[in-house]
């Protein structure tokens, strides 16, 4: 059964992503967020297996300012990455394994894990991404130096984009 909380979390989390929709299911329970259209409102979708306490379908209104980007804009940062990509293709590119928040250290006044210039090895943990108050290390993969981070401590981060830039050895 999913607490109210952690369904506010989720919500959050998946309006903070390019995620238009996203189904989970635990002990029995199934959730389907689907992200609406800026005229639309948030559907929640709660399904139990028998035996588990059901309830109707969630209304929740969409937030009133909606974080969109032109299709100008996304346009330009495809063509930045594209750039970088091509001046510096030996790098490899450590990305994240899932949608989370991309903390660089083990905790609060800790130092990062790594910085610009570190050496690394592969099983090396460079940072944490927190998703559904789990903490997951990630590791480097590769031996060699970390030549950018490219997030910030505290940002959302999503599937399969790149945290770090490491020159291998």
């Amino acid at each position: 059964m999913f607490k109210l909380s952690e369904i506010k979390d989720l919500i959050k989390l998946i309006d903070q992503t390019s995620i238009q929709e996203f189904e989970i299911e635990n002990e029995g329970t199934r959730i389907l967020i689907k992200k609406p259209n800026p005229a639309e409102s948030y559907v929640l979708q709660t399904s139990a297996a028998p035996g588990y306490y059901s309830q109707a379908p969630l209304q929740m209104n969409a937030p009133q300012v909606q974080a969109t980007v032109p299709a100008s804009a996304d346009s330009a940062t495809v063509q930045v990455q594209s750039t970088e990509e091509t001046e510096l293709p030996n790098l490899h590119k450590i990305v994240s394994p899932m949608v989370g928040t991309f903390y660089a250290s083990p905790g609060p006044g800790s130092s990062s894990y790594v910085q610009t210039g570190d050496k690394v090895k592969d099983k090396t943990v460079v940072c944490i991404v927190e998703a559904m108050k789990l903490m997951n290390e990630i590791e480097a993969e590769v031996h060699g130096e970390i030549v950018e981070v490219l997030v910030e401590n505290g940002q959302l981060v999503e599937f399969g984009q790149p945290l770090f830039l490491v020159k291998p050895e």
